[in-house]
């Protein structure tokens, strides 16, 4: 076992080794433009650019001209939203979204609320999951998108898709979904739960960063505004030079998690429970934040009451975790996630993100819940506010 660990997953994945070999020629000796269509070199670049598409409509039950190439989940949810917005302004102003988006989805709608929509920002149970009755009493008829995110990168959250997908259908509304953590990791069909609109980055699925795509539904069809004009690339929807070997990398990627992805889910599952109880079994006033089965494989995310997530972060120095979302990790607020979830500040502080992956082993498992549980008891033994609370505990003996 080599060190550090990397437990952090949910923020970027390595690139797995079989994508890597994939990509690597056309760097080189395949580096053609695929808008070159007046020789060889553009003709090679275009047909694996294509190739990929197929592989990645396939994961999602998509046709392959529904996938639209981009940099990533951030530009395909602005895409998503911002270009509907722009493209529906005459059926309607008003967008449903969550508290608990990230804010490639919240950063939009703020703007778009600021230049005059509409914006439902729904809260959450204290499972993490939306409660579909508010949902539905949310919808009016101004109401052109909804946007839900798959799975939570900070407590690994499922949301109800097909549920989702279905109230969105019954009102004539658009259904768009972040799917940036879930692509790959649990199965999703576009098809079978109505989804419009679907964001991913493939550095979420063990290839490249600056990669990504967004599905776009064409037999309604949907209508977007493009973000970026220019050489109308990608039917227009995305004008700029493709990544060629960035997606090139998305369509490996994707056909490694269409062969792979029930075993994997069953062994990350495996070890998260693992880990989830040989920490419960050493320690106390430890809290699972999230609904406990309704998540990803590879999250576990919990908090230690009367330890700063921080300072642990720091005592656990040779694993690589996080105490939230790595985009607001800068940020020394309680997790926005965590605070809509109605956690109390305590927790919300206390809170740690373990994100397991394919590259995890068993022994690097047993050893971080090893560190975990020697340093939080030596956290706690500097804490005047853990000595109170076990002194008022009854005791159990007699």
């Amino acid at each position: 076992m080599r060190l550090p660990i990397y437990m952090d997953n949910h923020a970027t994945t390595p690139v797995d080794p079989r994508v890597l070999d994939a990509m690597l020629p056309y760097f080189t000796e395949k580096f053609g433009n695929a808008a070159s269509r007046s020789h060889s070199f553009g003709w090679v670049a275009e047909a694996a650019v294509e190739k990929a598409r197929e592989a990645t409509a396939r994961l999602l039950n998509a046709r392959s001209r529904e996938i639209v190439f981009t940099s990533g989940a951030t530009e395909s949810d602005n895409l998503a939203i911002r270009g509907v917005a722009e493209a529906y302004r005459e059926k309607g102003n008003h967008i449903i979204t969550v508290l608990t988006e990230h804010h490639a989805v919240l950063d939009p709608c703020k703007r778009l609320q600021r230049l005059g929509s509409e914006v439902t920002f729904l809260p959450v149970m204290t499972d993490g999951r939306l409660d579909l009755d508010r949902l539905r009493s949310a919808i009016r008829p101004g109401t052109i998108l909804i946007s839900v995110m798959a799975a939570n990168n900070e407590v690994g959250v499922l949301q109800r898709l097909a549920e989702i997908g279905r109230i969105a259908r019954e009102h004539g509304v658009l259904f768009h979904t972040d799917a940036a953590q879930a692509v790959g990791k649990v199965p999703i069909d576009v098809v079978e739960m109505n989804i419009d609109l679907l964001s991913f980055s493939a550095h979420k699925l063990y290839a490249p960063k600056g990669a990504g795509f967004i599905y776009v539904r064409r037999d309604l069809p949907v209508r977007l505004a493009p973000l970026l004009e220019g050489g109308g690339q990608e039917e227009g929807l995305r004008s700029g030079t493709l990544n060629v070997p960035g997606i090139v990398g998305v369509g490996r990627a994707c056909e490694i998690a269409a062969a792979e992805m029930e075993p994997e889910a069953a062994r990350l599952t495996r070890y998260r429970e693992r880990l989830k109880e040989r920490i419960l079994a050493e320690l106390d006033d430890v809290h699972l934040n999230g609904h406990p089965t309704e998540r990803l494989p590879g999250n576990l995310n919990l908090s230690f009451a009367y330890v700063e997530g921080e300072a642990l972060l720091l005592a656990l120095r040779d694993v690589a975790l996080s105490s939230g979302s790595a985009c607001t990790s800068a940020t020394p607020e309680p997790s926005y996630v965590l605070k809509a979830m109605n956690a109390p500040d305590q927790l919300a502080h206390s809170a740690i993100r373990f994100g397991l992956g394919r590259f995890n082993t068993e022994e690097e498992v047993d050893w971080v819940a090893e560190k975990v549980i020697e340093q939080v008891k030596r956290l706690r033994a500097s804490s005047p506010l853990y000595e109170i609370a076990k002194a008022r505990r009854p005791s159990s003996a007699g």
